[in-house]
């Protein structure tokens, strides 16, 4: 089964991408993705929201 997750700026902590994750048996996602607020590249994770 899959869920939406969003994408949370570590920097900023606004979120920033809304991505499909595949739940079972997977950790947290952590992805280097682009900040449009900082405008550069920063590492974003993974926060459940429904």
């Amino acid at each position: 089964m899959r869920e939406y997750v969003w994408l949370e700026c570590t920097e900023t902590g606004e979120r920033n991408y809304r991505v499909q994750k595949e739940t079972r048996g997977s950790d947290r996602l952590e992805r280097r993705k682009y900040c449009p607020k900082l405008r550069k590249v920063t590492i974003h994770k993974e926060i459940r929201k429904k």
